[in-house]
């Protein structure tokens, strides 16, 4: 009898065992890296085709599923459009006020639009609005003409940018998102772009705004409201990108910023509308539940002492660094043992304003975490000869 006992003890021991086992299987399997930093896979419930959330300062991926799937994104594809028109203006090519033309074809554009005058002309900026706002397809059409002459030239460019940011699942057909055989994208490239995107302050203007009016010739106007209703219901969100087609389903790529904390995510093929919000706000609460974002050195602040100018009309130069550097970490973890060091640049004038002139390193748990440049606050000049004069006068009294 007690060999018996004995013997279920054992079984009973190694079905626990056994137990444990598969559950740690199924516990790592939701376990997935970004870059260095290894994030639980949490157990959301998400209906959507594709997801996918990771902190903006340090690209730590929170949540992903089937993020790497080629599917269709409907309108999301004009976030590379914009990327593409932001980075023309970051380029000098382009200001905000410039004048385009806008053709008959832009003009033609079905589905979203700000309904465009054809052969008249408005400023960059209006254009630039209703895209952003309203997901106007004939103002995203101008815009393409305006840049690079055609939009087949613009889908090229999309392209070559998307190889560029290593979206790998991505392949862009026109630069509206319009039903075309052979467009898609992934969860992870659309948060990639949108990522690019949210580097641009020009963005921001237009992106937080819920209502606005496009104001044409003859003082025509149309109403434009925000595709995504985030920006209004959603604390801390200002910025994102919806998409709709029969095909991709209800897609949508927000971003969102509470305290130092900024997190992107992307859902592709949502049942209904309502779903596409709800399961943003859903990922967007539980990363800002569980995680936070301590900044050791922020870009907003310029450095406690400025950095040595020889041969300047100034001898000290402002500067700051041109990024932050954060510990992204679950709220229940402890900061380790952090280390700023800074080398500063052998500076002789002059200097310009945005000039890198040295770096800062984070050392973490004394290991290196990031380093990033130092850049000029502003310009310092060269002393000139009557600036030597007036030191050597100085110097003699």
């Amino acid at each position: 009898m007690k060999k018996k006992i004995s013997i279920l003890i054992t079984l009973i021991i190694l079905s626990i065992l056994g137990f444990a086992l598969v559950f740690d299987s199924l516990y790592k399997s939701n376990v997935f890296a970004a870059g260095e930093e290894k994030v639980s896979k949490y157990n959301l419930g998400i209906a959507s085709k594709a997801a996918y959330v990771c902190d903006y300062d340090t690209k730590t991926v929170i949540y992903a599923q089937n993020e790497n799937a080629k599917l269709p994104i409907a309108s999301m594809v004009k976030i590379m459009t914009l990327l593409l028109c932001y980075e023309h203006i970051g380029t000098g090519a382009m200001t905000l006020e410039d004048m385009v033309q806008i053709s008959d074809n832009a003009a033609s554009m079905g589905g979203s639009q700000a309904f465009l005058d054809a052969n008249s002309q408005y400023k960059v900026n209006d254009l630039l609005k209703s895209i952003v706002i309203a997901s106007a397809n004939d103002s995203c059409v101008a815009m393409a003409e305006h840049i690079c002459g055609s939009v087949e030239v613009f889908v090229d460019r999309m392209n070559q940018r998307a190889k560029e940011l290593n979206m790998e699942n991505t392949q862009f057909v026109n630069c509206t998102g319009l039903p075309a055989v052979g467009g898609y994208s992934s969860a992870k490239d659309v948060t990639s772009m949108l990522y690019e995107l949210l580097k641009h302050k020009e963005y921001f203007l237009h992106s937080k705004i819920w209502m606005d009016k496009m104001i044409h010739k003859n003082n025509r106007e149309t109403e434009l409201t925000n595709t995504n209703k985030l920006s209004r219901f959603y604390e801390g969100c200002d910025g994102g990108k919806t998409g709709y087609t029969s095909e991709a389903g209800h897609c949508l790529s927000a971003t969102a910023k509470r305290n130092n904390l900024r997190l992107i995510s992307t859902v592709i093929g949502s049942s209904d509308s309502k779903t596409r919000f709800a399961e943003v706000s859903k990922l967007l609460n539980m990363g800002f539940a569980n995680f936070e974002n301590k900044v050791i050195v922020s870009a907003d602040n310029n450095l406690e002492q400025g950095i040595k100018v020889n041969r300047g009309k100034k001898d000290c130069i402002e500067a700051k660094p041109e990024e932050n550097i954060s510990i992204f970490k679950a709220r229940t973890d402890e900061l380790k043992t952090i280390e700023v060091k800074q080398e500063n640049a052998q500076l002789k004038a002059p200097v310009k304003k945005g000039d890198i002139i040295g770096k800062i390193t984070v050392l973490y748990d004394g290991q290196a975490y990031k380093t990033v440049n130092i850049i000029a606050c502003e310009d310092v000049l060269k002393k000139g000869y009557k600036d030597n004069i007036k030191d050597m006068f100085r110097y003699w009294c």
